[in-house]
């Protein structure tokens, strides 16, 4: 116990030391702060230094892509926010790995980086090479996943225990898997579309006129060719080739789900500026649930863990004092 307490005071002092010293460095330059302490779990704390290189990848990317000066602002607070409490987590995660005595050995951190490289199916140098593109040293992508190795044995030890999987769980893990499917997997139709002018009333008339000839027989795309004014798809009898549901208008999304191969929809509204009508060409095709039972119940088996981990770590946290000064 002595021992514990020696090395508490070292690691206060240390930490003080350093914010100490990066703010007389702050009062000889324009009173910038360049180190503090954003947080604290049990006696260890968290560092802005330590919080921004974490943050570092996602910061970067959040820079090429977002030049709105407000926005950015926004969300590079939702980032640090964010890495502030997965570092939180997994201090409290390492707690627990040393009262359970669990390690991560150099070797295990070794087989994890060639399993990264083999699962992106590139060599080890291309994947260093992209690991320091996003603004990490080759240290923090190996801390980086001893961390995951660590978090993976402390499930396997602490969570996977608590989750029971029934077949009322896969079928559940099946509903939504659907909804990921359906909106992914590319569907293929035909739009005839005309546009909404002063007498609203009479193309809408015209639109069913159109659906109910197609219905009767008429060939769908030789109306597409007559009657479209969407001029970039009249030459592909109103096709914009296989497409992902969810890259699809809400309105003509709804109205899909509910079509069959071939089938003819009714006419749809699309935001007040045009009327079109849908030929479903090909629909996506789920498999039923027997097909994917082993599949869905690894996936029930996964979204308890997480969920079950969730709660862990808010066991973990309420026996740990935990002051956030972000």
């Amino acid at each position: 116990r002595a021992t514990e307490l020696r090395v508490t005071k070292l690691r206060w002092a240390a930490a003080f030391a350093l914010v100490v010293g990066a703010l007389g460095m702050a009062s000889r330059a324009d009173a910038v702060i360049v180190e503090r302490i954003v947080a604290v779990v049990g006696d260890r704390p968290v560092l802005l230094s330590e919080l921004r290189n974490r943050a570092k990848p996602n910061l970067l990317r959040l820079l090429a892509t977002q030049r709105d000066a407000n926005y950015h602002a926004a969300a590079e607070t939702e980032i640090y926010k964010e890495f502030l409490n997965r570092i939180i987590d997994e201090r409290l995660e390492e707690g627990a790995a040393e009262k359970a005595r669990i390690a991560v050995l150099p070797e295990e951190v070794d087989r994890g980086i060639q399993n990264v490289a083999a699962n992106a199916k590139i060599p080890l140098s291309e994947l260093l090479t992209e690991v320091r593109r996003q603004g990490l040293t080759e240290q923090d992508f190996r801390d980086e996943i001893r961390r995951q190795i660590l978090e993976g044995k402390l499930i396997e030890l602490r969570v996977r225990p608590r989750v029971r999987v029934t077949d009322q769980d896969a079928r559940a893990a099946y509903q939504h898997w659907m909804k990921e499917v359906s909106d992914q997997h590319p569907v293929d139709l035909r739009v005839l579309a005309l546009r909404v002018t002063a007498d609203a009333d009479a193309r809408l008339a015209l639109a069913k006129e159109l659906a109910n000839r197609a219905r009767a027989g008429e060939d769908f795309c030789a109306l597409v060719v007559q009657y479209t004014d969407d001029v970039d798809t009249k030459g592909s009898c109103g096709s914009r080739g296989p497409q992902a549901m969810a890259a699809l208008v809400p309105q003509i999304q709804e109205r899909v789900r509910t079509m069959k191969t071939m089938e003819v929809s009714d006419p749809v509204l699309i935001q007040g500026s045009a009327i079109v009508v849908i030929q479903l060409l090909s629909e996506p095709r789920v498999p039923p649930f027997e097909e994917v039972r082993a599949e869905m119940s690894q996936r029930a088996v996964l979204e308890g863990l997480d969920h079950q981990r969730k709660l862990w770590l808010q066991e973990l946290r309420r026996g740990v004092y935990i002051d956030v000064r972000l």
